[in-house]
This record gives structure tokens, sequence and C-alpha cells, in this order.
């Protein structure tokens, strides 16, 4: 968010999309927008966009990510602790991205294979 602040507040200033890109590239270093990012951004604001939040996305919101999917995974770990996220993503059903954010985000835990190497090294 403090980037897109810093696009508009350099276009507001006059500076190019390019000369936007580098400031925040000096700035930001490794943790910089990608430089189409930075030349959409500068266009939007240029072309009269005020706010610097993105855009209602349009379609189905995930269904991946539901009660049915997290018990059974519960589930999974419970009866196997050392299954893996590609073993959970086959059995479910599911990505593997899918797979990680409910491990951490509606079950709190580590990735089952990030827990066994940690296990390894103790």
């Amino acid at each position: 968010l403090e980037q897109y602040v810093n696009i508009k507040f350099c276009m507001k200033l006059g500076k190019t999309a390019t000369q936007t890109y580098e400031l925040l590239r000096d700035t930001y270093a490794n943790e910089t927008l990608s430089r189409a990012r930075v030349f959409e951004w500068h266009k939007r604001f240029v072309s009269g966009t005020k706010s610097v939040e993105d855009d209602t996305r349009q379609g189905r919101p995930s269904t991946s990510q539901n009660e049915n999917n997290v018990a059974r995974i519960r589930e999974m770990i419970q009866q196997n602790p050392t299954i893996t996220v590609r073993m959970l993503s086959d059995a479910v059903g599911i990505s593997k991205t899918t797979c990680h954010q409910i491990l951490r985000e509606n079950l709190g835990k580590l990735t089952p294979s990030h827990r066994t190497r940690t296990r390894r090294h103790q």
C-alpha cells in the first residue's frame, strides 16, 4: 500500500513511470513492486484514479478452503503426523498452495515437511 501511495505522489510531482520505478527501486530494493505493476498504477493515477486500493475482483470466491477440507486435513495429520503437503493435497483434491493455506491459517501449523525437517535436526 505504501508503494502505491508513493507512485501517486510521484505522479503528482510530474515524474514519469520510469522515473517513479527507479525511485521505488532505489528506496525498496528487492521489495519493490514489479516494473509492470508500477507502470500500471502510474497510468491509473494519471487517468484519474483516486484510491490506492486494488479494485474489487470479479468471479466466484475460492471454494477449496472450506470446513470440509480443513476437517479432512486435520484428521489425516492426526492419523499420520509425518504426512507431506503433496500427499494431503492429492488425497483431498486441492492444490498444494491451498493445502499450505489451510495448514497455516486454519490449523495454525507449520507445513508437515517443515515439521519433519525440524525433528531431524534435533
